[in-house]
């Protein structure tokens, strides 16, 4: 048999119409099915499509409605804030003995000395924990906190730790926690943005804007951005001759315009509809939240506002309260922004610059959390603190006299209060000399699911389909950090 004899007896197969049809018949069912189930779908998700910021139920019993995140960025010290090591006063000036291993540098010599802390601790409250003094105000709520001494991540560079921090991952393009969260959540308020980052005024941070960013979810889960001053929000105004009356008629006719689109499952028509109708109500709902006169002058005192240097964190913790409060569900309050010491990235001079964040930060923290729990509102309330990484145990610099310290990924300190989790609590340790995280050990994905689950999402079924995978926050199984729920 030829080549050509063997090829045509392959191609060409007699049939008849009937042999056709039902041969056929398969993939005529398989069609059906898809567009069933594919119409089963949509009328599924008409509602989230519709409104895509409509509240929904958590997988399971939630403890938590909102979280404050206070993000101190550049890594604050632990072993200058929450977590004691006499050794390492001991050990002042010493080289680092080989039995603690390597130790993960950006920026330390080989030959950088071990540097013990300036800083007094305390046992405060009836637990006991112990607090420096540079965080007088904040040691006062001890008995409402959960510290974790022992995180670690995976990345010693400020803005990959930033990302995983947020988002779980090491580059840009990813979630952010707040994002998942209002995707699985949805909005309680109707007139505010659901997601809010408040970032400090001295300059944007390494990982930027994205950090913070929705990712591959639409649009509708992006964060409001709102700036420090007398404008906290951009555009927000109507346009000079343009009354509130035909704002409202406008966004009424493309609403109408755009659900003509759903069937296509469009998210971005869904998610500038959202948007229109959310500016709308922001117009009447943001002044009269960013207004802080009208609270007390005691509110006011209570969070450091009015007076230096903590009126800046105050105003801004004071307004995440307020959000809170009606229905926010994620809020970002970023404390040290712009270059270097600027944040807690201390370098040089450790000294003063723990002591000049810490004293623009701790009485707004201890405020936030004082007026949360007298307001009742810690109860459904998750705070969280802490940054993208901690500090050495070395010093690094030349000059005794401001001596800062390096990055550290393996071992540092966040602490979470309200929103169902046991205060006056002690998760993991670190070693002697507070470099590596040694006992109940506790990854960022760790962390992200516990904020889950107080929040009543499982990291499981909160997924999104992306590129053919169905993506998650925290990509690895996390674990819920069971001592502190």
């Amino acid at each position: 048999m030829t080549n050509l004899t063997l090829f045509e007896s392959h191609v060409r197969i007699p049939r008849s119409r009937r042999e056709f049809i039902c041969q056929s018949a398969g993939g005529f069912g398989g069609m059906a099915l898809a567009f069933l189930l594919h119409r089963d779908i949509l009328r599924a998700d008409a509602a989230k499509l519709i409104n895509p910021l409509a509240p929904r139920k958590p997988h399971m019993a939630a403890k938590a409605k909102s979280v404050v995140f206070l993000f101190m960025a550049g890594g604050p010290s632990q072993m200058d804030t929450f977590d004691p090591k006499p050794l390492l006063n001991k050990l002042q000036g010493h080289p680092l003995p080989s039995s603690f291993g390597p130790i993960k540098s950006q920026f330390l010599k080989p030959n950088a000395r071990l540097l013990g802390t300036r800083r007094t601790f305390k046992k405060y409250g009836q637990s006991g924990i112990e607090v420096s003094d540079l965080l007088p105000n904040i040691a006062e709520c001890v008995d409402d906190l959960a510290v974790i001494r022992s995180c670690y991540c995976d990345i010693i560079v400020h803005s990959a730790a930033q990302y995983q921090m947020m988002s779980g991952r090491l580059v840009p393009g990813f979630p952010s926690m707040g994002s998942w969260i209002i995707y699985g959540l949805g909005s309680e308020s109707e007139s505010l943005p659901s997601y809010v980052v408040m970032p400090a005024p001295e300059g944007a941070l390494e990982g930027g804007q994205p950090m913070y960013g929705q990712g591959f979810l639409p649009a509708v889960y992006q964060p409001t951005m709102m700036r420090p001053g007398r404008d906290p929000i951009l555009n927000l105004d109507l346009p000079k001759g343009i009354s509130p009356k035909q704002r409202r008629r406008t966004i009424d006719l493309i609403r109408e315009l755009g659900q003509a689109g759903l069937a296509r499952e469009d998210n971005e028509i869904s998610a500038r509809i959202a948007s229109y109708e959310l500016a709308f109500r922001m117009q009447t709902e943001a002044p009269e939240l960013v207004d802080i006169s009208t609270e007390p002058e005691e509110t006011r005192q209570l969070y450091g506002i009015g007076r230096q240097p903590t009126d800046d964190y105050g105003r801004r913790c004071l307004l995440a309260r307020r959000m809170v409060e009606k229905g926010v569900r994620f809020v970002c309050v970023v404390a040290g922004g712009g270059p270097g010491d600027l944040q807690w990235d201390a370098h040089n001079d450790i000294e003063e610059n723990h002591h000049r964040l810490a004293s623009q930060t701790d009485k707004p923290v201890a405020g936030l959390l004082k007026d949360l729990k007298r307001r009742g509102l810690l109860e459904s309330t998750l705070v969280v603190w802490g940054g993208e990484f901690g500090r050495t145990a070395l010093a690094e610099g030349e000059d005794p006299t401001t001596l800062g310290r390096d990055h550290s990924p393996t071992g540092f300190t966040w602490w979470m209060a309200g929103g169902g989790v046991k205060g006056g609590t002690v998760v993991g340790k670190t070693d002697e000399l507070g470099i590596h995280a040694i006992e109940d050990k506790v990854h960022f994905r760790d962390l992200h699911t516990t904020i889950l689950n107080q929040l009543g999402l499982d990291q499981n079924q909160l997924t999104y389909l992306h590129l053919g995978r169905e993506e998650r926050l925290t990509e690895l199984q996390g674990k819920v950090i069971e001592k502190i729920v």
